[in-house]
């Protein structure tokens, strides 16, 4: 696993993050990109534990992701079914299994800050955090891809289904989007990742 590893995470995390997963009822699957999760752990029903992380998220998401899981393990271990998925004993588990990894040896410069600030309180997903996903995002392979909150208002685009909407104002925290063929109103997270069209 150390070999296969190596290719998803930054070396100087490798040998910690072994430590986490060398436990015998832990499995790790790494897949194929999913449109609508980064990760995910389950309880399998013969026992074991399968935690899953796409296979295209760049070194730093793949290393947050991978110990979010791992997190998620740990909080059933400890507490069993009866807590929320992203409760207080998550929250905890996560922040205190992700502080060793927060220095300029595994993360650079420009990331650490806004990890520091994200643990204060780590939501279900890091892309909730704008500041953190835009600058996660830097360090992705290059595609034709933006957040909904960097394109202009009005203008066009389409998810990866081939649905397409124009985008509205933004309510509190979500922006209004008109989808073009039905003109129902959809609620967009502003780190929802679309394809501007030209139209």
């Amino acid at each position: 696993m150390q070999n296969t590893l190596r290719n998803y995470i930054p070396e100087t995390a490798l040998e910690r993050i072994e430590g986490l997963l060398d436990q015998d009822r832990l499995i790790l699957k790494i897949l194929k990109e999913r449109k609508t999760r980064h990760g995910d752990y389950k309880s399998m029903p013969n026992g074991k534990h399968q935690i899953t992380v796409n296979s295209n998220l760049n070194t730093y998401r793949f290393l947050i992701t991978l110990v979010h899981e791992i997190a998620h393990f740990e909080t059933y271990k400890t507490f069993g079914r009866s807590v929320k998925p992203h409760g207080k004993e998550w929250k905890q588990t996560f922040q205190h299994l992700m502080l060793p990894f927060l220095n300029p040896d595994v993360f650079p410069e420009d990331l650490l800050s806004l990890l520091a600030h994200h643990f204060k309180n780590p939501k279900a997903s890091s892309d909730t955090d704008s500041k953190l996903a835009l600058a996660l995002k830097q360090y992705d392979a290059p595609n034709d891809k933006n957040f909904v909150f960097e394109i202009p208002v009005g203008s066009y685009f389409k998810l990866y289904n081939g649905r397409k909407f124009q985008k509205g104002n933004k309510r509190i925290k979500r922006f209004e989007c008109v989808e073009i063929k039905t003109g129902k109103l959809y609620l967009f997270n502003p780190n929802a990742e679309v394809e501007l069209l030209e139209i």
